[in-house]
């Protein structure tokens, strides 16, 4: 690790300002006309706003406050949707490496790849995946694919662009089923209704997936049973932290076991304080050996650096499913990221600097 590595934290944020009002570099942890919480919005899909930007900008000082408590120089820039102004910033600016925030640009997940496809034109070392990866785990049918290409289990799925596609004589899963947006991440279009038991609910929210998202549906069957998160960092020998678990225990009766949109970023709602993070989950040293080797594999195939999440189901007979290889997962203060890094025994600081740390010593 180079000594005072100058880190730009770099991320983006919709600000609803005029144009000569637009100063969003931060230099050495001074923030210049960075502006309020009240001139900004999240990143909107449809008509749902990604919160999982918000939650970026709530943490950037905290991240750039505990990088400097290890020494680094930072910098802090907000792409605001325009890509010139970052290839400017990374013109102007000498950066050891950007720590990679951007999980959208104009409201379009994919464009999240093309971001990371910038720092690799202009040769600018970077945290985490590589655009190819982004792209590939964004996809989610092509990611179940790659996996059960290799024998790791993903749920049975299919595929729909439209409703009338879905014949009840022609259909090969069994209800219930779970409904989703086949290109979106951070739980965007999981909803409670999302669970589907019978034909008129799936075909219906089919429907709503596709005209709201403008993407084909994935139908999954869906697994009851635990939900674990396994947080990984590192390259050649990536290490597998303490894995967590959601607790559904404090969930209404009625609603399914899964983690919406609201569980996820909603404060206040039913499914956000009904989904618990606790860590470590109680396994038999079977089951754990089994879910990190399951969860090494995923992060392998799918080509992962640096660090990532990957989200396992375990049906009533303890077999893994994975739901989602997730490249540069949340790692806010309260995430399940967070929580894992804690039971290994690293700060939130520790953390920071071991993906740092591997991200360099990966481009050296």
């Amino acid at each position: 690790m180079p000594e005072m590595a100058h880190i730009a934290i770099v991320f983006n944020e919709l600000i609803v300002e005029s144009e000569e009002a637009r100063k969003f570099a931060v230099e050495a942890g001074q923030a210049m006309a960075l502006a309020s919480s009240s001139a900004s919005i999240a990143s909107v899909v449809g008509n749902v706003i990604d919160l999982s930007e918000i939650g970026v900008v709530e943490e950037r000082e905290r991240m750039q406050e505990a990088l400097q408590q290890k020494g680094y120089r930072t910098s802090l820039f907000n792409i605001n949707g325009d890509i010139k102004r970052l290839i400017k910033f990374l013109e102007e600016t000498k950066v050891d490496l950007v720590f990679n925030l951007c999980e959208s640009l104009r409201g379009q997940a994919i464009n999240e790849m093309h971001v990371a496809g910038i720092y690799e034109l202009m040769n600018v070392p970077y945290t985490g995946a590589a655009p190819l990866a982004l792209g590939t785990c964004l996809n989610k049918v092509r990611t179940k694919v790659i996996l059960d290409a290799h024998g790791i289990s993903t749920a049975r799925h299919a595929l729909y662009k439209r409703a009338e596609e879905i014949n009840l004589d022609d259909l090969r899963l069994s209800f219930p089923m779970i409904v989703k947006p086949s290109r979106e991440d951070a739980s965007i279009g999981i909803e409670n209704s999302s669970v589907v038991r019978d034909i008129e609910s799936l075909r219906q929210r089919v429907v709503f997936v596709v005209k709201t998202y403008n993407q084909p549906a994935l139908v999954e069957e869906y697994i009851e049973g635990r939900e674990l998160n396994v947080a990984i960092i590192g390259n050649e020998r990536p290490t597998i932290l303490p894995i967590s678990e959601i607790d559904f225990s404090k969930l209404p009766p009625n609603y399914p076991k899964i983690v919406t949109y609201n569980a996820k970023w909603v404060e206040g709602t039913a499914e956000y304080i009904g989904t618990v993070g606790t860590c470590p989950a109680k396994l038999t040293p079977e089951v754990e050996q089994r879910v990190r080797d399951i969860a090494r594999q995923a992060y392998t195939l799918m080509e992962i650096r640096d660090y990532a999440r990957v989200d396992i189901r375990l049906d009533a007979s303890n077999t893994p499913y994975v739901l989602e290889v997730n490249p540069n997962p949340d790692i806010s203060r309260d995430t399940g990221f967070a929580r894992s890094a804690r039971a290994a025994g690293m700060t939130f600081e520790d953390m920071l600097a071991k993906i740092i740390e591997t991200a360099l010593e990966r481009t050296r």
